[in-house]
């Protein structure tokens, strides 16, 4: 298995239970195993009883293992300080406040969430020396393959900026007389400094994601869910990641024969039902499932994450080289 290992999937299938338990089926193989947060939603810190923050914490009751909650709206709020803080270093006062308020537009349209939260998805993977393997609980779905198809973009993109910015100093260069104009060299600009340095980042983010990277999806026996996981597959494949299995999570259990009743009744139905999404998924995807794990009456605590850990047939050894 790969040092990273990421669950994705529609909202509500059960993703954090199901990375919370790989992540403690790693850390009682002796991994030292990280797992972390990226669902808004922050239920790890639920599954361990434990409050988790920012930084990676050790769960008690458990060896070799830790955790962290990333907070998508203070990465947000950071983001927004980190380039104002920048953009406000290499403009005239005289426009700072017009400055201002473009950033903060710019942070209220769509992907700046992903964008602030890559930057602390980048920022974990290039800080994992500590750790043999990593595991993310990934927001839903669609925010997370928008997140995962950002390196490819966000690399073209930067190039662009580069070769305005270039561009642009060149110019500046030719226009300065003598020493009336203060004369900018390529290798000093600061700005095309900070584009180069994020262009770096985002190709280690791509070649992490594809050649050190495992990817899970966690779906139910409903049709919606099915649905959402064939389209996930597929996009997830236009990004240049493949998935490495499905979970399927929170399968009814079928009553014992002699039971009877309403209840009874339900679910035998539901569980028809079931194993005839099962077989659609056995028989439609080309991705292995790698576990069906059955519902549980009771809460989640150390003893249904172990059940869960032994329900998956994820590997747990193999390469933790990053």
């Amino acid at each position: 298995m790969e040092k990273f290992v990421f669950f994705g999937g529609k909202g509500g299938v059960g993703k954090t239970t199901v990375s919370a338990a790989y992540a403690t089926k790693c850390a009682a193989a002796g991994l030292d195993t990280l797992v972390v947060s990226t669902d808004p939603a922050h239920s790890t810190s639920d599954v361990f009883g434990q409050q988790f923050g920012d930084e990676a914490r050790r769960v008690e009751g458990f060896d070799h293992l830790w955790a962290m909650e990333i907070d998508p709206d203070e990465e947000v709020e950071r983001h927004l300080q980190e380039v104002r803080r920048r953009m406000n270093d290499q403009v005239s006062a005289s426009i700072v406040n017009e400055l201002d308020r473009q950033i903060e537009l710019a942070h209220q349209t769509p992907g700046a969430y992903e964008a602030a939260l890559f930057d602390r998805f980048i920022h974990v993977m290039q800080n994992a020396d500590d750790y043999d393997r990593v595991v993310f609980d990934t927001s839903p779905t669609g925010g997370t393959l928008r997140l995962l198809a950002l390196p490819e973009f966000l690399e073209d993109w930067i190039e662009r900026l580069v070769a305005k910015r270039v561009q642009s100093v060149d110019l500046f260069e030719k226009a300065a007389i003598g020493k009336q104009a203060a004369r900018r060299r390529l290798d000093d600009d600061p700005i095309i400094a900070h584009l180069r340095d994020r262009k770096e980042k985002f190709e280690f983010a791509a070649q992490t994601l594809r050649e050190a990277s495992g990817f899970f999806l966690v779906l139910n026996l409903d049709g919606l869910s099915v649905s959402e996981t064939e389209r996930a597959v597929d996009q997830l494949a236009d990004t240049g990641l493949t998935v490495d299995g499905l979970v399927v999570n929170r399968v009814t259990p079928a009553p014992d024969d002699d039971e009877q009743g309403r209840g009874a009744r339900y679910l035998r139905e539901r569980v028809a039902t079931e194993r005839e999404h099962l077989a659609q998924i056995r028989d439609g995807f080309d991705e292995p499932v790698v576990g069906v794990v059955e519902t549980r009456s009771g809460d989640v605590d150390s003893d249904l994450l172990a059940a869960v850990a032994d329900e998956l047939d994820v590997e747990v050894a193999g390469s933790v080289e990053a």
